[in-house]
């Protein structure tokens, strides 16, 4: 594709998005075909990094070089806004340009060990991607695997390259999903000091925990755990 001059620092390495890392470049490489259109090499990065990345909320750190794709590719989870910045450095690596965005949102996929935690039902800077298809910015959300929206009775959110792939406001059985409340926009990268600002202010205990990697970090078993237990519950 020819980038033009706006485009061309969505297409290239950022702070969190390190997209000329050796194993991210050989993952996208892997998954698209030169030969095929932006779109669909947009597809085929979009399911990779859903479905093949478990989403574990615990995931969330205060440390910025944890937020890099690299590692959250290496460790094969993360939450909202690591995935968000996976997706986008395998768009980039492969040349399609890409940009994360941010929203809060009222989130009624939780449980009750995260609820106390955060002591609130509304996720600050829930993270999607943005990526430039067909002339127009296309939101991208990978956040929930396959196998958690199962549990959860939930529709995994599809993706056309065509139209914003957005959270569903109600889950299969007709109940509250996801609310979006404020709309944060887009930026090049992870506005990383506004992200702690804005945890420090609402999650001030999950914060302190994050920051001394105590209990605030827990496993991705212990999550599923969770929502199997959450399930039993309902």
């Amino acid at each position: 594709m020819s980038t033009t001059a706006e485009l061309l620092p969505y297409t290239q390495a950022s702070t969190t998005i390190d997209s000329t890392h050796p194993e991210i470049c050989a993952l996208a490489q892997s998954l698209t075909s030169p030969g095929a259109r932006d779109i669909e090499n947009a597809i085929s990065l979009y399911y990779w990094c859903r479905d093949e990345v478990r989403y574990n909320p615990y995931a969330a750190s205060a440390e910025l070089d944890d937020y890099l794709a690299s590692k959250t590719l290496a460790a094969r989870e993360g939450w909202c806004v690591t995935k968000a910045i996976l997706l986008a450095a395998l768009c980039r690596a492969v040349a399609i340009p890409a940009r994360l965005g941010f929203a809060d949102v009222r989130n009624h996929l939780s449980t009750a060990d995260l609820r106390a935690a955060m002591t609130t039902d509304i996720f600050y800077f829930h993270g999607y991607t943005a990526i430039y298809l067909e002339g127009q910015w296309v939101k991208a959300t990978p956040a929930f695997n396959l196998s958690l929206c199962e549990r959860f009775g939930l529709q995994p959110l599809e993706f056309n390259g065509r139209e914003d792939s957005i959270f569903h406001a109600f889950d299969e059985t007709g109940n509250r999903h996801m609310e979006y409340l404020k709309d944060r926009g887009q930026s090049l990268d992870l506005p990383f000091t506004e992200l702690m600002d804005t945890f420090s202010k609402h999650y001030p205990g999950m914060l302190e925990k994050m920051a001394a990697k105590t209990t605030a970090q827990k496993s991705l078993d212990h999550w599923e755990q969770e929502v199997e237990q959450e399930n039993a519950r309902a």
